[in-house]
């Protein structure tokens, strides 16, 4: 067997950006495994050590392939010999195939008694350092960048992320050789700029994390280790403190640094009379730095920088740092400051310059159409009239901060700014409130707004986006959704499941009337269509995202309920009974279906009860109980009851079908009892189609 040896591939380049690098770090390891599986080369797991300057691999391979003797049969003798015992085109075809002459073919006795032509090969084992080189070589050409321009250095013309300055690849102690853009692989590294600047030899793949800790340079899991224990540390002298550390400015920062120093910086008291949220969004998306919560949830003047220098240096850094942020928080206060000297209705006036979208008219015109969808709102989910005032104000100037300057430049602060300026207007908390949460939820598992106020204008600002978006033809595809319709649906049935509790068909409705009051010219009816069918496939995939199994959904679906708290009440409760007495809801399903394909709708439901026979009299009397009580337990929302009504009637008509021949000869007989068939059916019209559970 092959003398087993650790392997080192190191990539150093200039300083990549933390995105770039994230996705390498996915990319290597399989590049590296399937290189080495084609290669024939037995290796165990890649392991990833990156930095801003490296990108490097560890793992063992064998020095060498196996060798292999190799068999392969082709056709029967007699079809590659003519009675000459000259190769024919099929004994010439499979010779060249496997890379000899017709000549060399074996002919043999197969396991099967038949006379077959073999090629057998003995392939030597290969040396692993050529394999190697040709691998690493290819993997650094292979390595995609995805939304980063690679970049050109030297005199070729290969390209990478950023200049690569050294290549350090080692089997054992031996360095193999790979050449790319001008770049001769060695057997050293390079350290820490700072720390350890300069050339450091790896002696082997063993030492080589060794190395790199002592000429300052930290792999990814340690860096991020050394944060989080500086972190901690923060907290704890703290006393209840909270450190905002947001993951994926985490991970940027992690992979900014290659030993990274936890700091503590201050800002000015002044900055503190501004909102936290724009502090924290120029400290965190401008210079990456965590702000510091006090106990009470309230922001501190402290905040938290991670640097990559001289721990001895830290005062220096920490300096530096104050002027960066002082600075750039000095803007923001500026244009806050600036924002509440205009009136938000002078900001809203402003809005009819702004394009929502080149067919659906102005931001201001969307503005006028969420405040009369609000109050439709309001008044499908039987809203009092205190709350519906406050969602129209709250619609009227949910939009007006869109070109504030605070907004204009941290623009994932629209609506939460809108908010601050309500409120500094004399507006109620309600309406800021609402101002400030119309955007929820914004992402899968985002808060719902906190007032019902909010939640009206959440569900009138998404819902406008939909309908109009429809209405002018433009609804999402596969592969392009540019205004979120998806995630904007999604929004909408979870604040009507969970706050509004009302249906959104009629809502549907008066968003797209708002259009054509507008003068879109668009089908209502068809349109209304589309958009109700959009909302019910985005509820349909959320019920089976909650486990319940698509012929429940189907079920559910095919029925008339479609307010959202009602049809996943219902969808659940019919997959509870299922869950509990499969047999009766099985055996329900299929009579459901046998009495849906013979049932005749032309016929009407008014049977003659004179003629009817023992269990057609049972099933009639069955059926007109489950009437009754499906009707009285969905008037109380009990759709538990509605399902043990529905599952009552499996045993007549299961004994209507045992005693009954439903096509009888009698065209008045055979009448009557697809009547019969006509009003059992219509018991589930408007709740489930239980034919759906049937298996097929």
């Amino acid at each position: 067997m092959a003398e087993t040896r650790d392997v080192l591939f190191e990539i150093g380049v200039e300083e990549m950006p933390s995105a770039p690098l994230m996705n390498a770090v996915k990319q290597l390891p399989k590049l590296i495994s399937d290189g080495l599986d084609a290669a024939g080369l037995a290796h165990g797991e890649v392991r990833v050590v990156s930095t801003p300057r490296r990108l490097a691999a560890l793992s063992t391979v064998s020095t060498e392939t196996e060798a292999v003797h190799e068999v392969k049969r082709g056709p029967a003798a007699q079809i590659a010999f003519d009675a000459d015992g000259n190769p024919t085109k099929a004994a010439e075809g499979f010779a060249r195939k496997c890379g000899i002459a017709a000549t060399e073919l074996i002919r043999r006795v197969d396991t099967d008694g038949r006379e077959y032509v073999f090629v057998e090969k003995d392939i030597p084992a290969a040396p692993a350092m050529p394999l190697l080189s040709r691998l690493f070589e290819d993997v650094i050409a292979n390595l995609e960048w995805p939304n980063y321009r690679s970049q050109r250095w030297g005199s070729t013309h290969e390209t990478f992320v950023r200049p690569i300055r050294w290549i350090c690849a080692l089997l054992g102690s031996e360095v193999i050789p790979v050449s790319y853009a001008d770049v001769v692989s060695g057997n050293t590294t390079r350290g820490h700029r700072v720390l350890g600047p300069g050339e450091h030899v790896v002696s082997e793949p063993a030492v080589y994390e060794q190395v790199l800790e002592q000429a300052g340079v930290l792999s990814e899991e340690r860096r991020r280790q050394v944060i989080a224990d500086g972190i901690a540390k923060i907290e704890a002298e703290r006393d209840g403190a909270h450190v905002d550390t947001p993951k994926k400015v985490l991970d940027e920062v992690v992979n900014l640094c290659e030993w990274p120093t936890v700091l503590v910086g201050v800002f000015d008291e002044e900055f503190l009379h501004v909102p936290h949220e724009i502090i924290c969004e120029s400290m965190l998306s401008n210079q990456r730095y965590f702000p510091i919560y006090d106990a009470q949830g309230e922001l501190t003047r402290e905040f938290v920088v991670v640097g990559n220098g001289r721990p001895e240096n830290a005062a220096t850094i920490i300096d530096g740092n104050e002027r960066v942020v002082r600075a750039r928080l000095y803007d923001a206060k500026f244009f806050y400051d600036e924002d509440l000297k205009v009136p938000l209705e002078e900001f809203r006036s402003r809005l009819a310059s702004v394009a929502f979208q080149e067919k659906l008219g102005s931001v201001l015109q969307k503005s006028e159409r969420m405040e009369d969808l609000a109050l439709a709102i309001a008044n499908a989910a039987h809203i009092g009239a205190h709350a519906a005032s406050d969602a129209q104000r709250a619609a009227h100037l949910a939009k007006a901060d869109l070109v504030s300057s605070a907004v204009v430049e941290f623009t994932s602060q629209q609506g939460v700014m809108g908010g601050y300026y309500a409120k500094a207007a004399g507006e109620s908390d309600e309406v800021a409130d609402a101002i400030r949460d119309h955007y929820r939820p914004r992402f899968a598992g985002d808060e719902l707004p906190e007032g019902i106020a909010g939640c009206i204008v959440a569900v009138a600002d998404k819902l406008d986006t939909v309908a109009g978006m429809f209405a002018i033809g433009e609804p999402p595809t596969g592969s392009k959704d540019p205004f979120a319709l998806r995630r904007s649906a999604i929004g909408i049935l979870n604040i009507l499941r969970q706050r509004l509790q009302c249906g959104y068909e009629e809502l549907v409705d008066a968003a797209l009337a708002n259009y054509a009051e507008q003068g879109i010219e668009f089908d209502l009816g068809a349109t209304a269509a589309a958009v109700c069918g959009f909302i019910k496939g985005r509820m349909e995939q959320m019920a089976r995202d909650e486990h319940i199994p698509a012929d429940t959904v189907a079920a559910v679906s095919a029925g008339s309920v479609s307010s959202p708290v009602d049809y996943f009440a219902l969808a659940h409760a019919l997959q509870d009974a299922r869950g509990n007495d499969p047999e009766t809801f099985e055996n329900l399903a299929t009579a459901f279906a046998r009495a849906s394909h013979l049932a005749d709708g032309s016929l009407g439901c008014e049977v003659d009860e004179s003629s009817l026979e023992t269990a057609e009299l049972e099933l009639l009397q069955a059926t007109d109980a489950a009437r009754e009580q499906t009707a009285s337990a969905l008037a109380a929302k009990d759709f538990a009851a509605v399902i043990s009504a529905l599952a009552s009637l499996r045993a007549p008509i299961d004994r209507f079908f045992d005693d009954v021949m439903v096509m009888d000869d009698d065209p008045g007989v055979r009448e009557n009892r697809l009547k019969l068939l006509n009003r059992f059916e219509s018991v589930f019209t408007d709740i489930a189609d239980m034919g759906a559970l049937a298996k097929k």
